[in-house]
């Protein structure tokens, strides 16, 4: 029997990585739901190939395009997530939740309650809604699979041990395009040098969160929340080749590392097929050179301020998070516009939740989705308004 997946934003780099595995397993696998924001042409490829029916499409200009090239009716085209109800008439096997940024977070709350796994990739939704996230993952009793190559690495070494066995928890980090630059050199980065990421394809944004370190300061909070480890028992290791994307070093003086070649591919893949051992996918043999000269080092955070941040953040889930992830997105983007300058990236996102009228949504929990969404649009709109 067909494996039933839907793919919520299966036009960006996860989904289409999550593509190319179907592909190669066309005959075991039957996609029940595509979805994109505005790429509707990549969209309606992949559901032209798959005979997938349904489909939703966020921006309504897109939308209404796509539409018009529906003029045979060929799919069930909807504008937004409401239609799951309508969509998924059975559970699914998996969901892949893999939109970008906070929009996510409502569409993969309401989507756990048709599946039976639940795949996310959206660091957003784990970082700000985690509360609500593992709220429904109890309810409905859907399996949880977090996919980010760290994260994913951390859950496969954890399976067969007990969290309470865990001492320590390493994620390691390439360091970006910008480990080995000197410190006074930083104030002339560009913009088309923090794009260039020495290991990894990825979006603009997460590339230049990747540059700052900012993105490994928001796998350290996925991580305490997911596994529920307390910061000081989670740290952040420079690894520039990213072939081992996290080690645990357990109690009992035992220490776990995994290692997998740079493709989100075999994280994926291996998401999909963790009770399936007939499954394989083709890799590059074991990089024995790599192995010998691991490269491991601690971040230096006079470099990357950003790390800093961490002293801030409070061990209980709050709307705190919320704010420093919409900051954070927006002052990435005063950045891609040639707005302000790199250096200036991990200053104004420390003063500005460092003010007081911040500072107290420490003691707020992030218990209800309308409180983070109401949030986030507040803190944009006086981001918007921010002279720089």
């Amino acid at each position: 029997m067909k494996k039933k997946i839907a793919i919520l934003g299966s036009t960006g780099s996860i989904g289409k990585s999550l593509i190319d595995i179907i592909k190669n397993d066309k005959r075991n696998y039957q996609i029940t739901l595509l979805t994109a924001n505005r790429n509707y042409k990549e969209l309606l490829k992949q559901a032209k190939y798959f005979n997938v029916k349904n489909l939703i499409i966020t921006d309504y200009k897109s939308y209404t395009l796509a539409n018009k090239k529906n003029f045979k009716k060929k799919f069930n085209i909807y504008n937004n997530y409401k239609y799951f109800k309508k969509i998924f008439k059975n559970k699914n096997d998996f969901i892949m939740s893999s939109i970008t940024g906070l929009d996510g977070l409502e569409p993969t709350l309401n989507s756990i309650k048709f599946t039976k796994n639940i795949l996310i990739a959206n660091k957003e939704a784990i970082i700000c809604g985690w509360n609500l996230i593992e709220r429904e993952i109890l309810r409905y009793k859907t399996n949880f699979i977090p996919v980010d190559s760290e994260h994913f690495s951390i859950w496969s070494l954890l399976k067969e041990n007990e969290l309470s066995k865990v001492d320590k928890i390493f994620i390691t980090a390439s360091g970006g395009p910008f480990l080995k630059l000197p410190k006074k050199k930083f104030p002339k980065i560009s913009i088309k040098s923090a794009l260039k990421h020495p290991n990894w394809k990825m979006g603009k944004k997460i590339t230049i969160d990747s540059a700052t370190l900012m993105n490994k300061l928001f796998e350290i909070i996925e991580a305490k929340n997911i596994f529920k480890i307390p910061y000081k028992n989670l740290k952040i290791l420079i690894h520039p080749k990213s072939y081992v994307h996290a080690i645990i070093k357990f109690s009992n003086g035992l220490s776990k590392l995994l290692i997998h070649d740079t493709s989100m591919k075999i994280p994926i893949f291996n998401a999909l097929n963790s009770n399936t051992k007939s499954k394989k996918i083709i890799s590059k043999n074991l990089d024995i050179g790599k192995l010998n000269d691991l490269d491991f080092s601690f971040p230096d955070v006079n470099k990357f301020p950003s790390l800093k941040i961490l002293e801030q953040l409070p061990e209980k889930n709050s709307l705190f998070e919320t704010i420093l992830v919409t900051v954070n997105d927006e002052v990435v983007n005063l950045f891609l516009d040639g707005k302000i300058k790199f250096t200036d990236i991990p200053k104004i996102i420390t003063k500005i939740i460092s003010s007081k009228k911040y500072q107290k949504y420490k003691k707020k929990p992030a218990n209800n989705l309308s409180k983070i969404v109401n949030l986030n649009k507040f803190v944009r709109l006086k981001m918007k308004s921010l002279s720089v």
